[in-house]
């Protein structure tokens, strides 16, 4: 789940063990269906020049054969073939142990409801709209699909090691709210971005945030906050780089150093961070 948001400790009623339910496509509403054609509509337009090349090759994975909220099984039939992946409804956020599970196994979780039409621009909890158009885009591209399942695996060690906090940091600064660097230019990769239309223009355009170079160490101490705006945001060389140091760096010992370390703040500047944009906090200081 990757997010100080509580859920239930038992799976709900009508979910397997594993928090999964059935999609149930038939039954989404046509209004519902409505809210998903204008969150995609809009989101479409605005991303070419924004999202990374490997997100909109990835955007073509979700024009199937029907109006509105994918349907997960066929959604699932085209990322199998291209990364091994597949999409399984769950209920809402699940514990951490499923996450990790689901994702070890290159199972990638979606909630099974769409947000209202009064509630496109924010909602805190992630619906099928962020989980699909956000994420699913990124799991076509194999490099990042390797990656993802690695952090699966990396979860389930971390469990045992008290060191999910810092794990956390590594998801919300890469998969949600990732930044990259491409020949064309900075790039969104993160799912948390793509599907904002407020934020996938305030992470590139805005002056006020700092955007540094990614560093695992720096990242995995670097605290956020789930209800706005970064002000940090961190961009990495190439995914090639990030799958490399997620498999190559021993974590045990990265994680016993951290530990004897202070959290950075949010907005924050460190001495040896490589800064490619030094923010005006501008928007910080607006919301104080």
């Amino acid at each position: 789940m990757m997010e100080d948001t509580h859920v239930l400790d038992t799976p709900p009623a009508g979910a397997n063990a594993d928090w999964t339910i059935p999609q149930n496509w038939s039954q989404f509403t046509a209004e519902e269906h409505r809210v998903w054609d204008t969150l995609f509509e809009r989101q479409a337009k605005l991303l070419p020049g924004r999202a990374s090349n490997a997100y909109l090759r990835g955007l073509d994975v979700l024009k199937l054969s029907k109006p509105g909220i994918p349907d997960f099984e066929e959604l699932s039939e085209r990322l199998m073939k291209l990364t091994g992946w597949q999409v399984v409804a769950v209920p809402g956020l699940v514990p951490d142990e499923v996450f990790f599970d689901h994702m070890a196994n290159r199972r990638f979780v979606a909630g099974n409801f769409i947000r209202r039409a009064d509630q496109l621009d924010y909602l805190q909890e992630p619906d099928v709209f962020h989980d699909v158009f956000g994420h699913v885009p990124m799991l076509a591209d194999p490099v990042f699909a390797d990656y993802l399942a690695a952090y699966g695996r990396g979860g389930q060690r971390a469990q045992g090691l008290d060191a999910l906090k810092y794990l956390g940091r590594l998801y919300w600064y890469t998969v949600e709210f990732g930044l990259i660097a491409e020949p064309e230019g900075m790039r969104i990769y993160g799912a948390g971005i793509v599907s904002s239309f407020a934020e996938s223009r305030f992470a590139l355009d805005d002056p006020s945030p700092n955007r540094i170079a990614f560093d695992l160490e720096r990242v995995m101490r670097t605290e956020y906050r789930i209800d706005d705006f970064q002000q940090n945001y961190f961009v990495i060389p190439s995914l090639e780089d990030l799958l490399r140091v997620t498999v190559e760096t021993d974590f045990a010992p990265l994680y016993r150093e951290l530990a004897t370390l202070p959290d950075v703040p949010v907005a924050e500047i460190l001495p040896g961070d490589a800064i490619i944009t030094n923010g005006t906090q501008a928007y910080a200081l607006s919301k104080r």
